[in-house]
């Protein structure tokens, strides 16, 4: 049964176009009732509720809060900070010291672990715990998708697109394109919804899943503009060699103890040129691509504050130790809903791209992915002029 007293949401790791998104649905849905007494933020995920730094959300004007709805980056601030045995014992205690009986963590996979851990701290103290998914990676498991996948993904198809025209119509060199994506190719795959037909681009993509054989990459490059010139070449960040070391890494590691990878763009790019012979550049989004609202899906929107909201009923219902997932329902239309899983079932576990969406060579998807994800993406991609190529004759005039 749920009791009275402060609810406490904080938001952890890498933000997403919509992670401010289900902080709205969490805060207009605590506002219904009359069990929540105050409504606070911790500034910097568990830095800041370490640190006691909380901010009154329920002093928030509407019109503040339905702003959150279309701003970019996590509006509470995050961190990436893995919490050590001594730190539970005094969250408890700030739990206690400002009453907090339901507390909300809005997360990916380390998230959900510290969710689960200060769930089993909890003991005899009666608090509500509950994750709210987030990660553009779509890389948790017990969920069809993640909130922050559909817009980052779009941002991805659109760029490839746009990329994609601009290689063909200077066709004199190998361009490499890296979307973030650390073990899982999700995000990486989503570049295959801005190919139209059999040769447009891009012509190769390459996911972390795979074991990344330089010879075979730089075969598959040679081949390709052999036959189309201007090639267009998409990759994650993570890609691995056979004995699981990153292609290319910036020898640091995050909080958690996360290799953190980068410049295997740079890095392909440089070999094409040194190996091949061939003109190459690389592109990288990196950080634009989860800070896009230009390319906010609204299928991503609402789902995002429907986690938020439906985190927030469960907790007043008496639910605690769950993460909110998300159930798809159809693709046409596209309907989903949302139902709790335990987070010790979610808590450090990993969703990688399934063999089914990757194509047996390893340098691209499938159809079955493509049905995947679109519906995500909240509507159609742009639509690109192609010119008939209509040859002109002189007897025409």
């Amino acid at each position: 049964m749920a009791v009275k007293g402060n609810l406490l949401i904080a938001q952890g790791g890498g933000p997403t176009p919509v992670i401010n998104c289900s902080l709205t649905g969490v805060v207009r849905e605590a506002k219904k009732h009359n069990k929540i007494d105050g409504i606070f933020g911790a500034r910097f995920g568990v830095e800041g509720l370490l640190g006691e730094d909380f901010i009154d959300l329920g002093k928030e004007d509407e019109k503040t809060i339905a702003a959150l709805y279309k701003t970019p980056a996590a509006a509470l601030g995050s961190c990436r900070r893995k919490l050590t045995d001594a730190d539970y014992p005094k969250i408890l205690r700030i739990f206690k010291k400002y009453d907090i009986r339901y507390f909300l963590y809005n997360g990916g996979n380390d998230s959900m672990d510290t969710c689960k851990r200060i769930f089993d701290i909890a003991g005899g103290y009666d608090i509500k715990v509950i994750g709210i998914p987030k990660t553009i990676d779509n890389d948790l498991v017990h969920t069809d998708h993640c909130p922050g996948f559909g817009s980052a993904a779009r941002y991805v198809a659109v760029s490839a697109m746009e990329l994609a025209r601009d290689v063909e119509s200077l066709p004199i060199h190998v361009c490499v394109m890296e979307v973030m994506g650390r073990n899982a190719g999700w995000l990486t795959a989503a570049a295959s919804l801005a190919k139209r037909s059999e040769h447009e681009g891009p012509h190769l993509i390459y996911l972390p899943e795979n074991i990344f054989n330089e010879d075979k990459f730089l075969d598959d490059v040679k081949r390709c503009h052999d036959s189309i010139k201007g090639v267009f070449v998409v990759v994650s960040e993570g890609l691995k060699d056979k004995d699981g070391m990153p292609v290319a890494q910036s020898g640091i590691t995050d909080g958690f103890g996360h290799i953190v990878p980068g410049g295997v763009s740079q890095y392909l790019s440089e070999r094409i040129i040194k190996r091949l012979g061939l003109k190459s550049r690389s592109e990288k989004p990196g950080l634009l691509g989860r800070c896009s609202i230009a390319h906010q899906s609204h299928i991503d929107k609402d789902e995002a504050y429907m986690v938020g909201a439906y985190a927030v009923s469960c907790a007043l219902k008496g639910e605690s130790g769950y993460m909110v997932s998300i159930k798809r329902l159809s693709d046409e239309p596209y309907r989903s809903e949302p139902e709790l899983v335990k987070l010790e079932v979610v808590a450090n576990k990993e969703r990688k791209l399934p063999a089914e969406y990757m194509n047996k060579e390893g340098n691209g998807v499938t159809e079955e992915f493509k049905k995947y994800a679109l519906p995500l993406l909240g509507g159609p991609l742009p639509e690109h002029a192609v010119l008939k190529n209509i040859k002109v004759e002189m007897g025409g005039y």
